[in-house]
């Protein structure tokens, strides 16, 4: 088996890297906006338009005229994970590097690599910023937080029951693709993934697998691992499974999603089951205290204050009426805690793209925008490279015309979100 896969890899990821690339401009063209720790935000639109077609003139068309003219541009459409039909946990290379540095644990798959380039992720490693110790700011010392450094970082931050939380946060669990039989993706056996192997210092590394909870394979949507950074302030968790508390999220990950929903794999791989007195309130008590990184231009009801430009106070505005965004993304942390369906079949004929089908999404959680800078890539399947790809989007789907310079100015807004 080990043999078959290896052989399949550069098919496979030659396959997808064609797909990437006649999706999106995938260059590196850093902007002078930086993220907490110096990584510069990419700028531009990265989505690729069919031939003979304008940005202006796709936003004139109604629904039926772009599905009927089949010109609904494919970097919007939802992407497939690099091998669909397989599926699976993968985590960018320089995840895979430092774990491995630091801890002897290794993340690579033998069948496959992932497939969207560094300059497009989050920083790494990321910065982490406490609700209880503000006056603290990034408290991560540049470091990874793994099982060899929770201790020693954060003994003088968090009480006895917290730091017992981040431990089991940081320990490794067996998984599907990563456990200690023969049924793996890694070369050698495992003890299994963390939660924060993909949530890197209670961030994202953009890490992605498949959702658990829909078949047939062909159907499973990709996932791109949501922060953590604000969760204390959110009810709805789990992308479309809209699940009721961090303690439920933390939970359904070990037993579920760890194992794709697949029990009788669970069972033989050694699922890990929590006790929820005992360390799913642990975890979660550590999970509500990431907080979001500062927003010096925000007031604290979310509003500008006069240090704000003439640009952001512009993009405040449309932010708030014309753009629509204020619908879903309302409130202090530009979240309305609900699910919405965008109805994107309103705009293409569904069609199958690397194996995965795509189709309707239904219903998405509405994510909080504060620090929305330092999450890349975008939507929740990382269909959008940038937040210019994003406000694009936005604005066909939603029938918004924008203008150019309203474009401009949204995005000046939500850089400083």
């Amino acid at each position: 088996m080990k043999a078959r896969l290896e052989a399949e890899k550069p098919i496979f990821m030659t396959r997808q890297r064609a797909l990437l690339e006649s999706r999106y401009d995938l260059s590196d063209r850093p902007s002078h906006v930086k993220m907490t720790r110096g990584k510069p935000v990419q700028a531009g639109i990265r989505v690729k338009l069919p031939a003979g077609v304008t940005w202006d003139k796709l936003a004139g068309m109604t629904p039926a005229a772009i599905r009927a003219a089949n010109v609904f541009p494919a970097g919007f459409l939802p992407l497939p994970h690099p091998k669909q039909l397989e599926g699976g946990m993968l985590f960018p290379h320089f995840a895979i590097e430092e774990t491995l540095a630091q801890t002897g644990r290794d993340l690579e798959r033998f069948d496959l690599e992932f497939d969207l380039p560094d300059h497009v992720l989050p920083e790494f490693p990321s910065a982490i910023f406490l609700t209880t110790r503000p006056e603290l700011g990034d408290v991560s010392q540049g470091e990874l937080v793994t099982t060899h450094n929770f201790y020693r970082l954060f003994k003088d931050k968090l009480n006895p029951k917290q730091i017992d939380g981040l431990r089991l946060l940081v320990f490794p669990f067996a998984q599907q693709q990563f456990n200690l039989i023969e049924d793996r993706r890694s070369a050698e056996p495992q003890l299994g993934v963390a939660c924060f192997d993909c949530h890197s210092n209670g961030h994202t590394n953009a890490g992605t697998h498949l959702v658990g909870d829909i078949r047939p394979q062909e159907q499973r949507n990709r996932i791109d691992t949501p922060s953590l950074r604000g969760v204390n302030i959110q009810d709805r968790f789990g992308s479309q499974r809209a699940l009721s508390s961090v303690e439920d999220f933390t939970e359904f990950e070990q037993r579920g999603a760890y194992f794709d929903g697949d029990i009788d794999k669970a069972a033989l791989k050694g699922v890990n089951t929590l006790d929820r007195a005992s360390q799913v309130h642990h975890m979660a008590e550590v999970q509500r205290l990431l907080d979001f990184p500062p927003a010096p231009k925000l007031d604290e009801f979310g509003r500008l204050t006069s240090r704000a430009t003439a640009a952001e106070r512009r993009g405040e505005a449309l932010f708030r009426d014309k753009a629509r965004c204020v619908e879903c993304h309302s409130g202090s942390h530009f979240t309305d805690n609900s699910m919405h369906d965008l109805q994107l079949e309103r705009f293409f004929k569904p069609r199958v793209i690397n194996d995965l089908v795509a189709n309707q999404d239904g219903p998405i959680k509405t994510f909080t925008l504060r620090g929305i800078k330092e999450s890349p890539p975008y939507f929740h399947d990382g269909r959008l490279i940038t937040l210019e790809d994003t406000i694009e989007f936005f604005n066909l789907v939603l029938e918004l015309k924008l203008t150019q310079p309203e474009k401009t100015d949204l995005l000046a807004f939500l850089l400083v979100l």
